[in-house]
């Protein structure tokens, strides 16, 4: 009897994440809920087919068919399951109570990055935060609005766009920083960053790694075109490990400095790679190309309902668009992540 009732509670703990109250998100298009639709940028994805598996069938601006990782995270601890984005006028400070997305797609650490598609850079993100916790506390008032600030999970992914869309693209960079150089200039943005939040009164942080971005059917499809074959970037790949690395170092060495807080390094390369390499594993079918389109190049605006090669069934697909993961692979990163890191946090 004493062992059903512990395990009871137990179970409602898991079920319910008792210890999580509100789930808060930074980042890039790999959780961004649709805060771009509400900014002067051509990097939007609220028009269908995007969404079409969302609940309704509705284009957020989601950069995928359907939810992204962080609303498979914030179901994961019973919250709601999906994280509406802050800039959405659809929602209010209460909806907000118990998670929030400040995320852009586009941006980066590096605010270099946000400037390439005039998207919200990540000291915006942070200064968007501010002002959602002075609305809060008038909301809640102090002592429950301090409450979910100090319990709440911080949740951030972000990096990919710095070294695809900034370093390896544009030239100033390059011509500033050898690619170590740059990934430590990164590495401090990211220290920078978690130190403003754990300032503001984040205490629980999970630290987004790099995904195999030469894995990318953008990146596949380039390789291709330069005669190397339907192939992974793999000198991208290793950046993306190596950059993952030091994300790792930079956790370690944050929760020995910051008094009372518990980062994890949530980093999604493996159980990706695994993916990308073996996808009937995972009952999917197509890894090199995506559904979107003819899934060579296309995504955002390239990628709209009149296309006629768009795909029937996304779920037989790792990539949604040539950048970015259908549903089915989120939901598999995101419940592996939940499982082998994020489930410390009940």
């Amino acid at each position: 009897m004493v062992f059903f009732i512990v395990f009871t509670l137990l179970m409602q703990i898991y079920t319910t994440g008792a210890k999580i109250p509100a789930v808060i998100v930074f980042g890039d298009s790999s959780v961004d809920a649709g805060n771009n639709n509400h900014i002067q940028t051509v990097l939007k994805s609220n028009f269908r087919p995007y969404g079409r598996d969302f609940f309704g069938g509705k284009a957020t601006g989601r950069f995928s068919n359907g939810r992204v990782p962080t609303d498979f995270i914030s179901e994961s601890f019973g919250l709601r399951p999906y994280v509406p984005a802050y800039l959405d006028p659809a929602y209010n400070i209460s909806d907000f109570a118990t998670g929030v997305c400040f995320a852009s797609a586009g941006t980066g650490y590096d605010n270099a990055t946000s400037d390439v598609l005039s998207v919200i850079p990540l000291w915006k993100e942070v200064e968007y935060y501010k002002e959602y916790q002075k609305k809060l506390r008038h909301h809640l008032g102090d002592q429950k609005a301090n409450s979910i600030i100090s319990q709440a999970l911080y949740l951030t992914s972000m990096g990919t766009n710095d070294f695809l869309e900034n370093y390896y693209t544009l030239s100033h960079r390059r011509s500033q920083y050898t690619i170590t150089q740059y990934q430590d200039y990164l590495v401090t943005i990211a220290e920078s960053f978690i130190k403003k939040l754990y300032g503001l009164g984040a205490r629980k942080l999970s630290l987004g790694g790099l995904p195999p971005m030469g894995c990318l059917p953008l990146e596949r499809t380039t390789s291709f075109m330069i005669g190397n074959g339907d192939t992974c970037n793999g000198a991208y790949n290793k950046v993306a490990m190596a950059f993952n690395r030091k994300l790792s170092g930079l956790v370690k060495r944050l929760n020995t400095e910051l008094s009372g807080s518990k980062i994890v390094f949530s980093n999604p390369y493996p159980i990706f790679q695994q993916i990308v390499q073996k996808p009937s594993s995972f009952g999917f079918e197509a890894a090199a190309v995506a559904c979107c389109s003819t899934g060579l190049f296309e995504m955002g605006y390239m990628c709209d309902q009149y296309n006629p090669f768009t795909c029937s069934d996304a779920s037989k697909y790792v990539f949604w668009d040539s950048f970015h993961p259908t549903e089915k692979t989120n939901r598999i990163i995101s419940r592996h992540l939940f499982k082998t890191v994020l489930s410390k946090f009940l």
